[in-house]
């Protein structure tokens, strides 16, 4: 990995993943394995049929997620990681638990603040 500012691949790698919504469509295709639309709107509270349908159009572009239309009555899309999307796991998981990680940090940082700020009122 280079130092170099101007060979960063962080940000193309960053624009996949982030928003509200793609890591959550990620991580639930990854655990739950193939999705049918309506199942991905209900493992997903608050999320509108058009933001979903936006995120999966994004990541089907981007080659990570695969959309396979049965033509039946009435139309069955299912949705899945593609062999290529299942190389963000490990990336996926590290994120996961760093993140789980930086919460505790900031909520033990945020006591650490709180219990100063009362010490220093107090005298």
């Amino acid at each position: 990995m280079s130092s170099d500012a101007e060979s960063c691949q962080v940000q193309p790698a960053l624009e996949i993943i982030v928003g509200k919504w793609k890591c959550k469509i990620l991580l639930h295709l990854l655990f739950n394995g193939t999705n049918r639309f309506s199942e991905l709107q209900h493992a997903l509270p608050g999320i509108t049929k058009k933001m979903l349908t936006t995120q999966l159009r994004e990541l089907e572009s981007q080659d990570i997620v695969q959309r396979v239309v049965y033509p039946i009555v009435p139309p069955k899309v299912e949705y899945s990681l593609t062999p290529y999307g299942r190389t963000l796991e490990p990336v996926l998981k590290m994120m996961h638990e760093w993140g789980s990680t930086h919460v505790e940090h900031m909520r033990i940082k945020q006591q650490e603040i709180e219990s100063y700020t009362l010490t220093a009122s107090e005298g």
